[in-house]
């Protein structure tokens, strides 16, 4: 077997074609490393939604809640562009070692994500 660049494995079969096996394809995501950051900034996120709505359920000024909605949306687009980082680093990137159609269809998939993004 020989080791790549991006840590993927290839068999050195007597064909000539060797597989590469990257991360992706073992269900590692490229916000692995970091999804226990990831976790504890999504539940401080849910707690500015809760927070929200106790601010209506408690007839908060309008403008003050709608500040705490601008820092909730703020929130979540950071969040969005670290995980969308993540994803052209790893997945991408994987996809580009395997080289073909998938890496293709992986930057496909990631500009129609950022597409989406930038509607919201």
């Amino acid at each position: 077997m020989t080791t790549t660049e991006a840590g993927a494995t290839a068999p050195s079969g007597e064909s000539g074609a060797a597989e590469i096996v990257t991360d992706h394809d073992r269900g590692i995501h490229g916000y692995h490393e970091q999804k226990g950051e990831h976790l504890k900034r999504l539940r401080r996120i849910e707690g500015q939604v809760r927070g929200l709505q106790r601010m209506v359920d408690e007839d908060v000024y309008c403008i003050d809640i709608l500040t705490q909605v601008s820092a909730s949306t703020k929130a979540l687009q950071s969040f969005a562009l670290q995980l969308l980082e993540e994803h052209l680093r790893h997945c991408v990137a994987d996809a580009a070692v395997k080289g073909g159609a998938e890496v293709d269809a992986k930057v496909e998939e990631a500009t129609k994500a950022i597409a989406r993004l930038l509607r919201t």
